[in-house]
């Protein structure tokens, strides 16, 4: 069974929109939306285990310019 896992993003002033593209092309993201709220982006993201859902994160997510913070949720 895939593990799956919301990523909340903060995102740069006037960057959502970049970081949204960025984000929409890695393998893995199942969806990703520009929101309302606290949090200024929310990605859906899948992967084989959690390890996979993490290095997504960290080593796909994190890198892209515009975004200043995640926090990573995993489905349970």
């Amino acid at each position: 069974m895939a593990a799956k896992a919301f990523v909340l993003i903060e995102a740069d002033v006037g960057k959502s929109k970049e970081v949204v593209d960025a984000i929409g092309r890695q393998k893995g993201v199942k969806s990703v939306d520009i929101v309302t709220g606290p949090y200024d982006v929310i990605a859906i993201v899948e992967g084989e285990s959690l390890t996979n859902i993490g290095d997504l994160v960290t080593t796909k997510i994190h890198p892209i310019p515009g975004i200043s913070r995640t926090v990573t949720c995993l489905a349970i």
